[in-house]
């Protein structure tokens, strides 16, 4: 290994857990220490960890104030250090952290609105892919339709809440009224994350659709899926949810199970 290579990893464990530095460091600057150097790399480190996590999680920055954000932020980054190069994969654990952090226990809903904060963020950052053909699926002979395996688009995410989550993250997006009124007893939420274009598109969706799309996913057929949905919803309507769906693109592709 070069010398490089011997003194990176003690840097890096002094700027993120603050070990001591390396002895190959060279200290013989006039203007400043090893550990006043040290400092600044820690310093620029959490401050781009947290503008990290500020994009992703808009929402919940507005929801506790900057304040206690910047709290959050310094405790999950203490126990979640980056291990990417791309900073847009940084703060997939913030859900489950807020769960466990007691200052935020009072704001029972705020994990899962960062749970749809985190859908969005990677919605939003995901690799581009075509919508289903419709064109293509309507040649398909009517026989192969319970063998259909929908394929969810790349962008497409679903989260379920019992609080109305989607209503949260709609009252905190630029331009909404500031004389809304959100309850949190208003029962459960389905949230449905989308990408348009350059857009990040959240809706909901009722029981029925969203526990079929969520066995969909799963890879099962259209049939199987159908008939698992209605056991618990008998009033589902397929041709509607699906038509509903498409429109949005949720889907990317299909294929039919055991058709090359």
């Amino acid at each position: 290994m070069n010398a490089l290579g011997d003194i990176l990893p003690g840097f890096s464990r002094a700027i993120v857990r603050g070990d001591e530095p390396p002895g190959q460091i060279n200290s013989a600057y006039p203007k400043h220490t090893v550990s006043t150097a040290i400092d600044v790399y820690r310093n620029n480190y959490l401050g781009n960890l947290h503008d990290a996590l500020a994009g992703a999680y808009p929402v919940v920055g507005q929801l506790v104030g900057n304040d206690f954000f910047r709290r959050l932020t310094r405790a999950y980054i203490g126990k979640n250090p980056s291990r990417s190069g791309n900073l847009h994969h940084y703060g997939e654990q913030m859900a489950a952290f807020i769960a466990a952090f007691l200052p935020a226990q009072q704001l029972a809903y705020l994990p899962d609105v960062a749970a749809l904060e985190w859908a969005c963020h990677c919605a939003y950052f995901a690799e581009d892919a075509g919508t289903l053909d419709t064109g293509k699926l309507s040649r398909l002979g009517q026989e192969h339709y319970p063998d259909l395996v929908l394929v969810l688009h790349p962008a497409c995410y679903m989260v379920r809440s019992p609080y109305p989550i989607a209503d949260i993250w709609h009252a905190h997006q630029p331009g909404a009224p500031d004389d809304f009124h959100i309850d949190l007893d208003g029962g459960p939420c389905n949230a449905l994350v989308i990408r348009n274009d350059d857009s990040v598109i959240v809706g909901e969706l009722d029981d029925a659709i969203a526990l079929w799309l969520s066995i969909i996913q799963n890879g099962t057929t259209l049939g199987d899926a159908t008939a698992g949905t209605l056991e618990k919803h008998p009033d589902f309507d397929l041709q509607a949810g699906l038509s509903r769906l498409v429109s949005q693109g949720v889907f990317a592709d299909f294929l039919v199970k055991g058709l090359p």
